[in-house]
């Protein structure tokens, strides 16, 4: 089975954090010429019965579903990660196992990332509304829109709220899950669960009995039952390789940053990148950063917070281009916001003195910008809505009018 991307996730608590946030970061390693979508959706009520077309499957639509800020691949329904209004972030990574995932059209683990955050208000909540899906609906089909690639995965999951995180690992629609409230968490492209299990599918065990992979003689290692090999294995850039203490969302982007070198291949690159900090007091906003374009470290990370009737940003959308085709007959999926970047990076190319300052103006407005988050998280009063409204379209705006 080919390998799976190297997206790199993972989760950081206080003490190690500063001001007793939980910090939440993802790279999303995708196929090279793949284009991310920064998506907001607002909160909606719906009609029992309805039905909602995830990226191949129609399933029943939740009565009510919660406001999302989502980074997805262009041509699909799911997401690599997002957050939803209450708080909750999610982001997963394809990995591969013993047990070859389904190529039927079924439910993907992007879309489940979607519906967890949708129909989650804590992170526990999508942790179940993730496992029944998968329980109703399993996973499977195309993680890549070009069908000459053809590959399926399973999924993990790294879910957070303010209060904890839930590692979910599955292998088609069995799953084990370990909750975290304390440390530093990654996730990457292979199974990672050990010993330590908080929760799992009634049947993972009798499963793995009925295939010869374990019997009740030896402790149960998710991870060294189910991998490829019949071996666990620990992610390369392991927790104790990240900043022990005081980190903010500036450290987690330059982790990102740092951890950029290793997801690039031939075939992979980092397509979008996120961070998250969720304060563990409620009466601060949570706030999410975005890049919506590939390379973080030559990208600006952006910041949104929700807040009543956000400003849509239709230039970082490619949903207005899902009807249009290039020549060759793909459908063109570059927002503005994308186009705009990929002329920097070819200045960065033809004119690196050039390309140098572009990049550090850059990089000294979002700087302007985490400063700015930063006293919103400090501020002993509360948020007045309309100071943050335009907050994510006042910022690609004016990240487009600076490559232009």
């Amino acid at each position: 089975m080919a390998g799976a991307p190297s997206s790199y996730c993972f989760v950081a608590f206080p003490p190690a954090t500063k001001n007793s946030h939980i910090l939440f970061g993802k790279n999303s390693a995708r196929p090279r010429d793949e284009v991310q979508e920064v998506l907001y959706v607002p909160s909606c009520n719906h009609e029992p019965g309805s039905k909602v077309q995830c990226t191949y499957l129609e399933i029943e639509q939740a009565l009510r579903t919660h406001a999302v800020i989502l980074s997805k691949p262009a041509w699909m329904w799911g997401a690599e990660m997002g957050a939803n209004e209450h708080g909750v972030c999610i982001g997963n990574v394809a990995v591969t196992a013993r047990q070859a995932a389904s190529d039927s059209k079924l439910l993907l683990g992007m879309d489940l990332v979607r519906l967890g955050l949708e129909r989650g208000t804590t992170a526990k909540d999508s942790v179940d509304v993730i496992v029944s899906l998968l329980e109703e609906h399993g996973q499977g089909g195309n993680h890549f829109e070009d069908e000459s690639m053809a590959l399926g995965f399973h999924s993990s999951f790294l879910i957070v709220d303010r209060a904890e995180a839930w590692v979910l690992e599955t292998v088609g629609k069995f799953w084990a899950a370990e909750k975290i409230t304390d440390g530093v968490k990654c996730l990457c492209n292979h199974l990672s669960l050990k010993t330590k299990i908080d929760m799992e599918h009634p049947e993972l065990r009798s499963c793995a009995q009925s295939q010869g992979w374990w019997n009740e003689d030896k402790e149960f290692n998710f991870s060294e039952v189910f991998s490829e090999g019949g071996h666990g294995h620990d992610c390369p850039e392991k927790a104790s390789e990240i900043p022990g203490e005081m980190m903010t969302a500036e450290t987690i982007i330059n982790i990102l940053r740092e951890k950029y070198s290793g997801v690039q291949s031939e075939a992979y690159i980092t397509t979008a990148s996120a961070v998250s900090v969720l304060p563990q007091n409620e009466s601060s906003p949570c706030i999410h950063f975005f890049t919506g374009t590939p390379d973080p470290s030559r990208s600006v990370f952006k910041p949104f917070i929700f807040v009543e009737d956000v400003t849509v940003v239709p230039k970082a959308h490619s949903s207005t281009l899902r009807d249009e085709s290039s020549d060759d007959g793909q459908t063109k999926w570059k927002h503005e916001l994308y186009k705009s970047h990929e002329q920097a990076l070819s200045l960065i190319e033809k004119d690196p003195e050039q390309g140098e300052k572009l990049m550090n103006t850059m990089h000294d407005l979002e700087k302007q910008g985490l400063e700015a988050m930063e006293d919103i998280l400090n501020s002993a009063g509360s948020l007045d809505p309309a100071e943050v409204v335009d907050l994510f379209y006042d910022c690609v705006d004016t990240e487009i009018k600076f490559y232009k």
